[in-house]
């Protein structure tokens, strides 16, 4: 599964129907995964279970489920039953969040998100990987007075985080499968976040980490108009300082400037900048912005360089 795409139908009647259309229509073009983002609106999991349901051989994620708002034991149940519902091919991706969301949202404070990372991990690896769990921790307590597992799910889920600062790195190098960096480009993934997590998986006797990485991508001839779509679409992640570190390391000033837009030749060679600096999956986001032409030919592409 080296490329796949994040979904997001456009003003969809049904957007699980639409979902679903646009999952099949990404395994007919190639591509080895569809991704499905998590706000307030349609539950990750559930749409993924669907998909992977209904696509057979397609790999479906979640990138990703903030862990505010959420208990172990809850997002254990979501993600072990899509990994029944589709035999094995479910990854699921968490995240931080952001201040504005889990304050605004939630009404939670959105403080020590790097302890809270590490406890809702531990507790949700018990979960996945033995259907029980015996965690009591400083911010969360999970246990099991009854089991925990879903039948058909006994080969685990892929725990994958969406970090990308040193702190998160180093908490998901040890204890999580893997990461989801976005709006990161090839130098900062090269010389900061693989090196980091990489470190980190080692010192703590774990396999090398996956590294999936998110792309703002659309291959089409209307360069700029595209481009002033995508930077309206991506301003509000300047103002998350985790991701504004992210693009300044990538050698950028705004979120576009990491984003991938061009001809064929063009994002081809930047899919293989992103292999080169460590990637080992390359998923492409917001290929619907410039209309479904470009993004049919976007994923014409990128099936081609699925491998």
């Amino acid at each position: 599964m080296t490329v796949g795409v994040a979904l997001n139908p456009t003003d969809p009647t049904n957007q699980i129907d639409a979902s679903v259309q646009l999952a099949k229509e990404a395994a007919a073009a190639g591509l080895r995964s569809v991704w499905f983002g998590q706000t307030f609106g349609a539950d990750s999991p559930q749409l993924a279970a669907i998909a992977g349901r209904e696509v057979p051989g397609l790999h479906v994620g979640t990138s990703a489920i903030p862990v505010f708002g959420r208990h172990p034991l809850v997002v254990s149940s979501q993600a072990q039953t899509a990994q029944a519902a589709t035999h094995g091919r479910y990854h699921l991706g968490l995240a931080l969040g952001t201040k504005l969301l889990t304050e605004g949202g939630f009404g939670i404070p959105f403080e020590r998100p790097i302890a809270r990372l590490r406890e809702f991990l531990t507790a949700l690896r018990q979960l996945t990987e033995t259907g029980s769990a015996d965690f009591h921790g400083e911010l969360l307590t999970a246990t099991t007075p009854v089991p925990a597992r879903v039948p058909g799910a006994e080969s685990g889920v892929p725990l994958l985080v969406a970090a990308m600062g040193p702190q998160a790195l180093r908490v998901s190098g040890e204890l999580a499968d893997g990461i989801l960096p976005y709006i990161a480009g090839p130098r900062a993934l090269a010389e900061h976040i693989v090196p980091a997590v990489t470190a980190a998986a080692e010192a703590a006797g774990r396999p090398a980490p996956r590294i999936v990485a998110l792309v703002n991508g659309v291959v089409t001839d209307d360069v700029d108009a595209v481009r002033a779509k995508v930077a309206e679409n991506l301003k509000f992640y300047e103002q998350v300082p985790s991701y504004a570190r992210a693009i300044e390391l990538s050698g950028g000033q705004r979120a576009v400037d990491v984003a991938v837009i061009g001809d064929e030749k063009t994002v081809a060679a930047e899919v293989q900048r992103y292999r080169d600096a460590g990637a080992t999956e390359v998923v492409f986001a917001g290929t619907e912005v410039a209309g479904d032409a470009d993004r049919r030919r976007t994923w014409e592409l990128l099936g081609t360089l699925a491998g």
